[in-house]
């Protein structure tokens, strides 16, 4: 068995109560949590293991962007796409009911605003709708 040592230390209270806490949860002498704390941080590899987690981390937060990035291109596709169609599907509407389509317009874009609030309020988006609408029909027909 190695030699010990006695040292002296001064903690302060928060530090001191956290660690009486931490010893009497896990049933560990608080010596020997301040002693395995120590050979952690004086060990050489705590700072690569460190960095490899920061690594880790960094990596995963990249793909979740990435994925994000992806969506977002996915939905602007769709949103371009869809606006070509209608305006290219639409016929012109005379000059004598200009007036009354733009009045209508203006009611339906509100109302399409005040659905959307409602929606983003609920957390729901269409695409999870539609996911678990289409779900069980698929899985029903394979089996």
């Amino acid at each position: 068995m190695a030699a010990r040592g006695k040292y002296t230390f001064r903690l302060s209270t928060e530090i001191a109560a956290r660690l009486a806490d931490y010893a009497a949860r896990t049933r560990v002498p608080q010596a020997q949590v301040v002693e395995a704390a120590l050979a952690s941080h004086l060990s050489p590899d705590a700072a690569d293991r460190l960095e490899a987690a920061l690594a880790r981390r960094l990596d995963r937060m990249t793909r979740a962007i990435e994925r994000l990035e992806r969506h977002e291109t996915i939905g602007n596709e769709a949103l371009a796409l869809f606006v070509r169609f209608w305006l290219t599907s639409v016929p012109p509407l005379p000059d004598s009911a200009q007036a009354a389509a733009q009045a209508k317009g203006r009611e339906r874009y509100e109302g399409f605003v005040e659905a959307l609030g409602r929606r983003l309020a609920k957390g729901r988006s269409l695409a999870e709708e539609v996911s678990r609408e289409v779900t069980p029909e698929s899985s029903a027909a394979d089996g």
